[in-house]
């Protein structure tokens, strides 16, 4: 499991690494303790997939937790998620109406204050910033 892409200079740079990093004297420990960590990850997971059984009723099996594969696909049926959906769908229409009346009125602001504009008129501009500080020294 997992081990497939492991070829024999994976393996030996591996070994390499870890007698480097353990040493020989703690090596055979820390790969025993590394197992025992895997075993009890390996329980945990089962655990906690039984409870979910047990609990809820949801049969969850190793390749439903993978990325790649929505739980939700499992969980849901396509009724299931158009009701859950209906609700909120005529809250985004709502907003994407106002994000659209917003941007229309931002672009006839924008045209208007172009055609407001001639030639012969300077444009206004925001009042000029105070002064910051040019160090924290002076602010003692």
């Amino acid at each position: 499991m997992g081990l497939e892409n492991l070829d024999g200079w994976h393996l030996i740079a591996l070994i390499v690494a870890g007698l480097l990093i353990f040493g020989p004297d703690r090596l055979p420990r820390a790969v025993g303790d590394g197992l025992r960590m895997v075993r009890r990850a390996r329980r945990t997971a089962e655990d906690a997939t039984d409870h979910l059984r047990r609990e809820f009723g949801i049969d969850v099996r190793p390749e439903d937790l993978r990325p790649g594969t929505p739980l939700r696909q499992r969980l849901l049926t396509a009724a299931d998620e158009a009701s859950l959906r209906e609700p909120l769908r005529d809250l985004y229409d709502e907003v994407r109406g106002v994000a659209g009346a917003v941007e229309r009125g931002a672009q006839a602001a924008v045209g208007a204050a172009g055609r407001g504009s001639s030639p012969g008129r300077r444009a206004t501009s925001a009042p000029p910033r105070p002064a910051g500080r040019t160090s924290w020294d002076d602010a003692t």
